[in-house]
């Protein structure tokens, strides 16, 4: 019985860490030119951000009711800054953030949603302080099965890329008044591990063909990647920085959607030590945020808190970054502005006027 038990358990660990990645033996390296931080997949969000000092700033973090998104909260909070905490229920998203010791605000943004997506944009831009930090962290996961469409795009697409797409190009113009603006992006192994092998499917964006879970979040967790590799090639020469990462695989609400059996294989995995506490997951985000010495840093990918080059899969792949820009544009144009500078609204100009004219 206690052979059989042990298959078992083994058994459903092995599957849960297929699930959510698997281990294909990818070949990882340190990417050249980014500084290496001391910091590894032990370290917590707490320390990687120990002695910076966030006060006077604004961060926003997508997904902020649990897991990761909630302790990079808190934790971004903790060093001082004021944080917009977004949740697709706003009673969530006043629960989370009255439980977080600091400066915090509640939004709605239904990611699925793209008028929702705008809205949350336009709250944004009504404070009167630019934002540093936009940490694009809420992301789904399903179990269903059979594809789902979202305005005729694959569920996992429409809400991880698309959503997050329209957020940061409504939030551009703001953050180009930050003395040095973050984009975050959380991405995940499976963007090269779990993603079909021929990467972006540009032919195949409603998911239908091929259709399994786990590969249409790998697929979203490539164009998440994607997607911050031509921002930074796009944000060069300006403020603004935009990176990538890969948290750790974690025990955490995003498995809700999973079919029970995989979810018992994933809490076995847990519990045999197979995955990072909240905690740790955090880590990344918040050091990728926050660190002084990667002020230069962009369009990289990161994982246990330093950057790093993946041979497998298409996570580097610039033509295919591009061309998915490209599509994604095309595909949510009706919802996307055009920026031509610094995004000052009424009050701000009113202070610049008052500030020159005190100047002169």
């Amino acid at each position: 019985m206690t052979d059989r038990r042990r298959f078992l358990q083994v058994a459903g660990a092995a599957l849960a860490a297929s699930a959510l990645g698997g281990c294909d033996g990818a070949s990882i390296a340190p990417t050249p030119g980014v500084p290496r931080s001391r910091f590894d997949d032990k370290s917590t969000a707490e320390e990687v951000t120990d002695g910076i000092d966030l006060s006077g700033k604004m961060a926003i973090v997508t997904g902020c009711t649990s897991g990761i998104g909630f302790e990079t909260m808190r934790v971004l909070a903790l060093r001082g800054a004021r944080v917009v905490g977004t949740s697709r229920s706003m009673a969530r998203a006043e629960a989370a953030c009255r439980q977080v010791i600091g400066t915090t605000s509640p939004l709605q943004l239904d990611l699925a949603d793209l008028d929702s997506v705008v809205d949350c944009a336009n709250a944004i831009r009504s404070i009167n302080a630019p934002p540093d930090i936009l940490v694009c962290n809420a992301g789904y996961l399903g179990g269903s099965g059979t594809p789902q469409l979202v305005n005729g795009i694959e569920k996992h697409l429409a809400i991880n890329h698309l959503g997050h797409f329209v957020l940061v190009n409504r939030l551009m113009g703001r953050l180009y008044m930050a003395d040095q603006g973050r984009i975050v992006v959380v991405s995940s192994r499976a963007a090269y591990r779990r993603a079909p092998a021929a990467g972006i499917e540009f032919d195949n964006l409603d998911g239908r063909r091929d259709y399994d879970d786990r590969r249409a979040y790998g697929h979203s967790k490539l164009a998440n990647a994607l997607f911050a590799l031509q921002l930074g090639k796009l944000l060069r020469g300006t403020r603004i920085t935009a990176n990538a990462l890969h948290p750790g695989v974690i025990n955490t609400d995003i498995d809700r959607h999973m079919s029970g059996f995989l979810q018992t294989g994933f809490s076995i995995y847990a519990a045999l030590g197979g995955t990072k506490s909240v905690e740790e997951g955090a880590a990344t985000s918040c050091y990728v945020a926050t660190a002084p010495q990667l002020g230069s840093t962009s369009g990289k990918y990161f994982e246990d808190c330093n950057a790093v080059t993946v041979a497998a899969g298409h996570l580097h792949n610039e033509a295919m970054a591009e061309r998915l820009w490209q599509v994604s544009d095309e595909l949510v144009k009706d919802y996307l502005v055009t920026h031509t500078g610094p995004d000052y609204n009424d009050f701000e100009r009113a202070l610049i006027e008052r500030r020159n004219a005190q100047e002169q």
